[in-house]
């Protein structure tokens, strides 16, 4: 495709305003030609206006009428992931669709099986795959740095879930998980991309903050806001994973990132507090100290390392990184990932994690498999 990418989005969240309309208007193949954005008709308008966007609609099928399209960017609450992809993939577009991909697994897979049928490119947007800090610690893992992978722990703390406002994130009905889905579908990628596929899974949630009303006064089922999840992998390694969004962490992002990384052959630690440190230490079993393993330059690719805050800017606004990559793979005719695929793999993980959890037993991720039908 030598011509511009006709793209249609869906959602005009905060999301959508920092992530995605500065990357795909940074884009010279790029061609955001509409947006819906539901109920609140004014500010899909205003939407539209701020970013240059020439149509501004109130449904999908409205977006679908006003004229041709290449792509759809789906960035809207998890319920909607289903409907909006496949009524895409019907009609032969490209689509990136937020994570984690669906409601459920059954869901997903639909998704990535019609979207292989219709032979379009696909992307679930794990964000922190492409953040210098994970991507130096995939080439070490591959590098064979810890050796033979004995066991792994990721930790992601943030606090919006505190305050106890109703949020669609923690409506199991709009959201289909809690902080499971929301966080724990970016840690459950990573695990699975630094140690392979993943078995099994065993997992607590924490439900500690009450949730206020709906504004409409419906009754909701709420979900978690913390989750420990224990992960077993196809190469005997084990993980665990902590996410939280009740943790109260100071600094610009109000979140931190924390990684331990163990094999035979030595450990990896990496720490990004989200503000000014994103660093990654290493120690080979036949060192005696721990030491820092400065992150190259070149998985920088020019992004400004003054601040955490400018890296993830620049990574996602500057360079052929997630919506950009997606735009760029269209063009180009080629895959884009992570893919359909690899979200279908995490929410097999989130889903299991969510059985667990209620019924209080371990979950083969081919059960899961097996009740997709």
């Amino acid at each position: 495709m030598s011509e511009k990418v006709r793209i249609g989005v869906v959602g005009t969240s905060w999301w959508a305003d920092a992530m995605y309309l500065p990357a795909l208007t940074r884009h010279p193949l790029a061609d955001v030609r509409g947006v819906v954005g539901g109920a609140r008709h004014a500010h899909t308008r205003e939407f539209a206006t701020r970013w240059g966007i020439p149509g501004a609609y109130d449904t999908l099928e409205d977006l679908f009428a006003a004229g041709p399209l290449d792509a759809l960017v789906i960035v809207s609450p998890n319920v909607h992931h289903y409907p909006y992809a496949m009524a895409a993939i019907a009609r032969g577009l490209h689509v990136l669709c937020e994570k984690p991909l669906a409601l459920t697994s059954t869901q997903a897979r639909q998704m990535a099986e019609a979207a292989e049928r219709a032979g379009v490119v696909t992307m679930t947007p794990f964000t922190y795959r492409f953040m210098p800090v994970n991507r130096y610690l995939k080439e070490l893992v591959d590098e064979g740095y810890i050796g033979r992978p004995y066991h792994l722990n990721l930790r992601y703390y943030t606090g919006y879930g505190r305050s106890g406002e109703y949020s669609w994130r923690f409506d199991l009905d709009q959201a289909g998980a809690g902080v499971s889905g929301d966080l724990g579908s970016h840690w459950a990628y990573l695990a699975r991309w630094f140690y392979g596929e993943i078995t099994a899974v065993t997992a607590v949630f924490g439900q500690v903050v009450p949730r206020a009303p709906r504004p409409d006064g419906v009754p909701f089922r709420a979900a978690e806001d913390s989750a420990t999840i224990l992960l077993e992998f196809e190469n005997g390694a084990t993980g665990s994973l902590h996410v939280s969004s009740v943790a109260h962490e100071p600094g610009p992002f109000g979140q931190r990132h924390e990684a331990e990384l163990h094999g035979s052959g030595g450990s990896l630690r990496a720490f990004t507090d989200w503000d000014t440190v994103q660093r990654v230490d290493g120690c080979r079993a036949d060192e005696a100290a721990t030491h820092e393993l400065p992150i190259p330059d070149r998985l920088f690719g020019g992004a400004r390392r003054d601040t955490v805050g400018n890296t993830y800017k620049d990574t996602f606004r500057e360079q052929d990184n997630m919506a950009r990559g997606f735009v760029t793979a269209i063009a180009a005719g080629t895959p884009a990932s992570p893919d359909f695929r690899d979200g279908l793999a995490v929410q097999r993980v989130v889903d299991a994690a969510g059985r667990s959890a209620r019924e209080g037993r371990r979950v083969p991720i081919a059960e899961i498999v097996a009740d997709e039908g």
